[in-house]
């Protein structure tokens, strides 16, 4: 039986301890470059706006044709835009002119319930545009916040 003593023991522990240590900080800046790589293969198609997004902008209610920002938004086929609340009111995102369109809704709709409702600020809610055209949008808690996609 192979006995060792209690400094030899915390001796070879250091230096297994130090070894593996240094490999896997040899292998951080490979790890960086990998997550990296990753992340900018897996962004979303931008237009010529800067990006796909609309954020409904705080106190939101009262602001008409700016409640939504940027508006209109210009996209192209294929792109999937992503509204973020970013008030404290809940609101929604409803494909139309208003609530007496007889089509509100038949595009999109962000809902007034369930996991894409716009129920509290940071909450998100996309539609993908598979068709050119130019899509109108509404609150249908506030049906005075309008908004457009124009889609090419």
């Amino acid at each position: 039986m192979i006995r060792m003593s209690t400094q030899k023991s915390i001796a070879i522990l250091g230096i297994v301890a130090v070894s593996a240590l240094g490999a896997s900080l040899g292998s951080l800046p490979y790890a960086l470059v990998s997550a990296q790589q990753t992340n900018s293969s897996s962004t979303t198609s931008t237009n010529s706006t800067g990006g796909n997004s609309v954020s409904i902008v705080p106190n939101a209610s009262t602001m008409t044709d700016k409640a939504f920002a940027p508006n209109p938004l210009n996209a192209k086929v294929g792109d999937t835009v992503i509204w973020t609340n970013k008030d404290t009111t809940f609101h929604t995102v409803t494909s139309g002119t208003g609530p007496s369109d007889t089509t509100h809704g038949k595009e999109f709709d962000s809902g007034l319930s369930g996991p894409t409702a716009l129920t509290t600020q940071g909450k998100t809610f996309s539609h993908k545009f598979m068709t050119a055209g130019e899509f109108p949008y509404f609150c249908q808690l506030h049906p005075t916040m309008v908004g457009k996609v124009v889609v090419k």
